[in-house]
């Protein structure tokens, strides 16, 4: 009988994709359970009862929580296809920027999105200052290279995918070209990849749910 694995996710949440991702990549078989976080499962919060939030991947009845985490927990567990850096000094650079997205860029970016009026501008400068420093800091880095993606590959695709979607739902550009052409050069080879298209949401359906969401439908 095969190993059990369950991943509780929200369609919508860039952090679930992850998970969804290293499992592809990994070859792993998963059954997906859709979470409304506005009425959370059972099962959700006794596999989550700290933060009652997802994604939350469940191994053989054993929960995984923290989409870093569970990344980890995949490529120790699932030994093919390494998404982690076999060297020790790139291991520890992948894991910095990732914290660097999540702890910086992931949460000035929400800001962008809730802020009104007076308090736009400056939610937008303090988002262009962290992905200034993101520039900058994967400068000469080995990342997105032909048909082989990476753990900050996977964490990444919340500035490649999502910001660019989310920035044109909310009509206020922050990430573009010109000022930042690693960040696209990467998302260029990164998202032309059959299994990124393959696995996430429709751009244009994503767009629709972000102009909801953040108050901007007609």
């Amino acid at each position: 009988m095969g190993e059990l694995v369950k991943v509780y996710r929200m369609w919508s949440c860039p952090l679930s994709w992850r998970v969804e991702l290293a499992l592809k990549i990994k070859g792993i078989d998963s059954e997906i359970i859709d979470e409304d976080l506005k009425n959370k499962s059972d099962q959700l919060i006794k596999y989550n009862p700290i933060h009652k939030k997802i994604p939350v991947l469940v191994h053989d009845g054993k929960p995984v929580v923290e989409s870093l985490v569970i990344l980890e927990y995949i490529d120790e567990i699932w030994k093919g296809n390494a998404l982690l850096p076999s060297d020790s000094y790139e291991r520890a650079q992948a894991r910095l920027w990732a914290n660097f997205i999540d702890e910086k860029i992931f949460p000035a970016t929400r800001k962008v999105g809730f802020s009104r009026g007076d308090d736009v501008e400056k939610a937008k400068e303090e988002l262009d200052e962290v992905l200034e420093i993101f520039e900058k800091g994967i400068e000469g880095k080995r990342l997105f290279e032909g048909n082989k993606i990476g753990y900050l590959d996977i964490v990444a695709l919340l500035v490649c995918f999502w910001i660019p979607v989310m920035q044109e739902a909310l009509e206020r550009e922050v990430l573009t070209r010109e000022k930042f052409p690693r960040i696209y050069a990467w998302s260029d080879g990164l998202l032309g990849q059959p299994i990124i298209k393959e696995n996430l949401p429709k751009r244009e359906d994503f767009l629709a749910f972000y102009r909801v969401h953040f108050g901007r439908s007609s």
